[in-house]
């Protein structure tokens, strides 16, 4: 079976189209077909102006056109598509979503930031790690951060915050947010022990990139505090030449970066596994549950 995720974020909007191979009702076999990522930024109009402009409308009804060609070719059997913190706080987006439904057939779906850590936590990396560490799954993105906690064989805390990278670009994140995630973190964590992190978001996998590790090992919080000071002393332009970066991607790194030692600090965790995650990763998972359950 064919199934196709859509995200559209603050930052980026993303398609997978994955074949699920049913080899066992407990161990389908998820094959990634293909992953599209294009940078629409909508999180610059709306934590700046609360909308979504027409600029951006438009750059967004043709990439969604797009995604439709890509799932109507490969033949996709099921569908599930949805909007995270830039289409929760933009309040035209209820407008929006209507001309997406009439131009494309797609239904989105804006979920609540405490869905979309539901949806990060889906794919259920934790369960497959040794069971003498608690895991703090962060993922990171434009708008919201999602910070879940998990120890003992089992999800034990889970919360979305309105700090992401676009935001702070955008000075939209007060102390009292911070000082709310700083205190959320160390009051899920302090029964948990040995906490190592699980870091989700394009910031993450682009450092874990720069960094040259080997699949699979994890960076330690002082590599991050290092990459964070060296991208700080540069320029976007000179980040874009130096490390080879995207435009899109050279300006929210930094920000990125502060997010996920914040959280690590606050966890005492020294380590972040970065395995090839995302949230369209958890919303493939998340409607094969759905169609099996059906």
């Amino acid at each position: 079976m064919k199934l196709a995720a859509i995200d559209i974020g603050s930052n980026a909007a993303r398609l997978l189209i994955t074949e699920v191979i049913d080899i066992t009702p407990e161990t389908p076999k998820f094959n990634k077909l293909n992953l599209i990522r294009v940078p629409l930024r909508l999180g610059f109009d709306v934590f700046e102006s609360g909308l979504i402009s027409n600029e951006k409308t438009t750059m967004l009804i043709q990439t969604l056109k797009a995604f439709r060609h890509l799932i109507n070719a490969y033949e996709v059997d099921a569908i599930k598509a949805c909007a995270t913190s830039a289409m929760r706080d933009a309040k035209n987006s209820d407008k929006i979503i209507a001309i997406i439904k009439k131009e494309t057939g797609l239904d989105v779906e804006v979920i609540t930031g405490e869905m979309e850590a539901n949806l990060v936590y889906e794919n259920h990396i934790a369960e497959n790690m040794d069971k003498e560490h608690s895991y703090m799954y962060v993922d990171v993105g434009g708008g919201s951060t999602e910070v879940s906690i998990f120890g003992n064989g089992k999800l034990t805390a889970k919360k979305s915050f309105n700090i992401g990278t676009i935001r702070l670009l955008k000075n939209g994140v007060t102390e009292n947010v911070w000082d709310e995630m700083k205190e959320y973190i160390k009051q899920s964590t302090k029964s948990h022990r040995d906490i190592v992190s699980i870091g989700s978001g394009g910031n993450i996998n682009k450092v874990f990139s720069l960094s040259k590790k080997k699949d699979g090992k994890p960076l330690h919080i002082e590599l991050l505090r290092d990459y964070y000071k060296e991208l700080s002393s540069f320029s976007v332009v000179e980040r874009i030449a130096n490390y080879n970066l995207r435009a899109d991607r050279a300006d929210v790194i930094v920000p990125a970066l502060l997010i996920y030692i914040n959280a690590m600090r606050w966890a005492n965790s020294e380590q972040i596994y970065v395995p090839k995650i995302g949230l369209v990763d958890g919303l493939v998972h998340h409607l094969w549950e759905e169609i099996r359950n059906a």
